[in-house]
């Protein structure tokens, strides 16, 4: 019976380690297989990774590719051309695109700490990380008018003034009746003597913005944000005109708000224009010149329906600039066209004063041929002959002259002259 066990025993163990067996050899071959797997994709990987740099070096010389071939830039005058402003929105192509500026309040980073500096450029990172919506960037420079500036602090500092005179009076008072103790009227000039300085202050403030704005060339610079938003990106075309301007709103008002929170990570203050503050944006762009003098406010403050732009049509500046070419050249011209005319007859008038001799003879020749009716025939040829004769010996003088070194006739009569005397 114990045998019998004992074979049974002996049965099962052997049954078991074939088991056993037969599993460590399959895993063996699995592990293998699958190591084998492993291998050959890391080569077609490899080989594929090879495949490509080569094809990119062949393709890199071929062609360039620049930022205007991934993103689709677009000019930032597009946003100058629109047709209404209304509900802080600029309206474009007939409603099919809206647009929503907001503006920018610049920090001071060069007068920031290094950690400062750090802080704020992890935090324009991060804007840039979170735009989802394309923007455009639009810098205005636009020269300062401190006209309501000073009427604000000259209405301020008449107010200080009105405080400090009553208090001088109501000081004087005091000190007149002999009521009030030391300490109240010590306690009281004090606050006097505050009030005083204070309205100095002020004096010197509206003098010294007076004096500043006397320069015309203090310039500002505004920094804005311009966020648009598409008919197209609506998929139902069942919407009226003011749904789609609500819908309009409420779109770039949300971007708005998520841009202006994610610009304060880096310190930037922001805010949404509204109707009136993008018209201004809008008249200044196109009236840079005027808009100083033909102001925003000055046409509000009137109460003008319609503003029309002060400046002339581009064709117009062209033109202008093409006639005042052209006057000008044409004013060269002339003038280099008289100076050779002045020339020439300078050249001529010395050429006769030259010839004057020659000239004078010639004449005297016609006279006599023209009157030798009146003096008798021989006499006119007599004296012809003779004014030949003292023509040729002139020439000839000229020509020994000219031998002799350029002398003129004259120091040749007077040394003919001296030589006679002796």
């Amino acid at each position: 019976m114990n045998n019998i066990s004992d074979n049974a025993i002996s049965e099962i163990l052997s049954i078991v380690l074939i088991c056993m067996i037969g599993i460590l050899i399959f895993l063996c071959i699995w592990y293998l297989a699958l190591r084998a797997k492993i291998n050959k994709n890391k080569k077609a990987s490899k080989e594929k990774i090879e495949l490509s740099s080569e094809k990119s070096k062949g393709t890199k010389s071929q062609k360039t590719t620049t930022v205007r071939d991934i993103y689709n830039v677009q000019p930032l005058t597009d946003f100058m051309e629109f047709d209404k402003v209304e509900d802080n929105m600029i309206v474009q192509k007939n409603g099919k695109r809206y647009l929503m500026v907001i503006q920018c309040q610049g920090v001071n980073y060069d007068l920031m700490s290094q950690m400062e500096k750090i802080s704020v450029e992890e935090g324009f990172q991060q804007f840039l990380n979170t735009l989802r919506h394309p923007i455009q960037i639009y810098i205005q420079t636009r020269t300062i008018n401190l006209e309501n500036s000073i009427s604000a602090y000259k209405n301020e500092v008449k107010k200080i003034q009105d405080k400090y005179n009553n208090m001088k009076y109501e000081y004087d008072r005091m000190v007149g009746t002999g009521e009030y103790t030391t300490e109240e009227l010590e306690s009281y000039f004090y606050e006097l003597t505050k009030q005083r300085n204070l309205y100095e202050y002020g004096k010197d403030i509206v003098y010294n913005t007076e004096k500043m704005s006397l320069n015309k060339n203090v310039l500002n610079k505004q920094y804005y944000i311009i966020l648009s938003y598409y008919l197209e990106e609506n998929s139902n075309d069942n919407y009226n005109q003011e749904e789609i301007r609500g819908m309009a709103f409420s779109e770039l008002y949300t971007k708005s708000q998520a841009l202006i929170g994610a610009l304060s990570s880096c310190s930037v203050a922001g805010k949404i224009l509204n109707s009136n503050e993008l018209i201004e944006l809008l008249y200044v762009a196109y009236n840079r010149d005027e808009a100083e003098v033909f102001g925003l406010d000055k046409a509000l403050r009137a109460r003008y329906e319609e503003l029309y732009s002060t400046a002339p049509d581009i064709f117009e500046k062209k033109m202008k600039v093409l006639d005042k070419e052209i006057e000008d050249k044409a004013i060269d011209l002339a003038n280099e066209k008289i100076e050779k005319a002045q020339t020439v007859v300078e050249q001529r008038i010395k050429e006769k004063e030259q010839n004057m001799d020659r000239l004078i003879s010639r004449m005297a020749e016609l006279i006599l041929s023209e009157n030798s009716d009146y003096v008798g025939e021989e006499v006119a040829q007599v004296a012809i002959e003779d004014i030949k004769k003292d023509r040729e010996k002139a020439t000839k003088e000229k020509v020994t002259a000219k031998a002799k070194g350029g002398k003129t006739d004259e120091p040749i009569k007077k040394q003919r002259k001296s030589r006679t005397t002796k």
